[in-house]
């Protein structure tokens, strides 16, 4: 792809996205959301490969939708209450077709179904856009409307991602496909703590997309894309393939790493709000997750192909680590083990 064309994309992107998560009028928020979904497009198929352009029309079509739904949503509410505010959004029926829409926008299940065929179809680049920056404006809104939502309705959405994220990961052996399990149930976590403490929501989101940045870059500098390459990767890049454990125990939300810390929050904090039971399936069912997790992580470090001799060797390179990779690496792994260092130094 053309360099320029690459940048307006990009940027556009990033324009879409401030301009959803800074808008108070439903019709600004929605014109945030359809420049990102013709901003990604072209990355998305910029292969022109059928698996691809598959991946982009798929994506566009879901897109669309739930596009529609959510001006069908604004102007419902705005019909009976006269209010254009996101955050006035008081009218019942539309709070339901907006949570139906935002859910599409986001994977949750059940509206999940496109998402791993999508990622699957993108560079992992693009797939690294797709987990993170395209999820912020659909979050965004979800935070400002949190008030109007239905509690009951999130919270059956929120056990339903964490179980079909964490089911059908289990056999997968596609490296995109298995992050778009993770991100589907990741989003069941953020969305099930949303009502009772939305900044809890919007801190699980960075931390995750902190995490999924380093798996992501980790495994494009890699080159793998399958479980079977992965297998070979100790060899080539032993550093890279350590990074790699780490980032994926952390995303796996394994104690003592940083991924533990949202997940301890927000078990805290429905136990407070009297939702013991909630608490015990979601915490159940994410061991599901990290069984996928832990087994990304063996064939990344502790595997080593069968019959070396058959294989062409894999030679060990010498090259310097991406330093963006190393900052998201420590981001991700390091924050809650040192925190009770600093508030010692505090």
């Amino acid at each position: 792809m053309n360099p320029q064309a690459k940048l307006i994309f990009i940027i556009s992107l990033f324009l879409g996205t401030t301009i959803t998560i800074s808008s108070n009028h439903w019709v600004m928020a929605w014109t945030g959301l359809e420049i990102n979904t013709l901003a990604i497009f072209p990355l998305i198929s910029k292969s022109h490969h059928p698996r691809a352009v598959e991946a982009a029309t798929k994506y566009f079509l879901v897109q669309a939708t739930a596009s529609t739904l959510v001006l069908f949503s604004s102007m419902t509410n705005a019909w009976y209450t006269g209010q254009w505010d996101i955050t006035q959004l008081t009218h019942s029926t539309s709070s339901l077709i907006l949570t139906a829409a935002i859910s599409m926008k986001l994977g949750l299940a059940p509206f999940h179904f496109w998402f791993p065929e999508v990622l699957q179809g993108s560079p992992l680049t693009t797939g690294l856009l797709l987990s993170t920056v395209m999820k912020f404006p659909p979050i965004t809104l979800l935070f400002m409307t949190s008030q109007s939502l239905n509690p009951s309705l999130l919270t059956i959405l929120a056990i339903l991602s964490v179980a079909m994220g964490g089911w059908m990961g289990l056999n997968q052996t596609q490296t995109r496909k298995i992050m778009a399990f993770s991100s589907i149930a990741h989003l069941g976590w953020m969305t099930i703590i949303l009502i009772y403490y939305p900044k809890l929501t919007l801190l699980n989101f960075y931390l995750y997309a902190l995490m999924t940045a380093a798996v992501f870059l980790t495994l494009n500098s890699m080159k793998v894309l399958k479980l079977s390459t992965l297998m070979t990767a100790w060899a080539k890049a032993p550093s890279l393939s350590t990074i790699l454990l780490l980032t994926l125990l952390s995303l796996a939300g394994l104690p003592p790493l940083t991924g533990f810390l949202p997940k301890w929050l927000i078990i805290q904090e429905l136990t407070k709000q009297d939702m013991a039971p909630a608490a015990m399936i979601i915490s159940l069912l994410s061991l599901l997750g990290f069984f996928f997790y832990l087994r990304l992580a063996y064939c990344a470090t502790i595997t080593l192909p069968p019959h070396t001799t058959n294989h062409m060797k894999q030679w060990h390179t010498n090259k310097p680590i991406n330093p963006s990779i190393a900052i998201l690496t420590t981001l991700s792994i390091m924050p809650l083990p040192i925190s009770p260092m600093l508030a010692t130094l505090v």
